[in-house]
């Protein structure tokens, strides 16, 4: 149960640096598949949590990540 609770806990902000990010969630289990997805114009911000559900999130354009491990440019 930690486990679950400590995968549920972590969050990641994405802050659009161009019009057209997409961000899309990636489903856990036997098959990864996308379960949703979003579009960021420049400057819109997006939190995300990870969960039971989502086990990986893509981005694509250009878009600062902040997450525990500091900030990722994703370019």
């Amino acid at each position: 149960m930690e486990e679950e609770m400590a995968v549920a806990s972590d969050y990641i902000a994405v802050k659009a640096e161009e019009d057209g990010v997409c961000i899309i969630g990636l489903t856990r289990g036997r098959d990864t598949k996308f379960h949703h997805t979003e579009k960021l114009d420049k400057g819109e911000v997006y939190i995300a949590q990870f969960t039971e559900m989502t086990s990986a999130i893509k981005i694509h354009g250009r878009a600062k990540v902040y997450c525990k491990h500091g900030i990722i440019d994703a370019e």
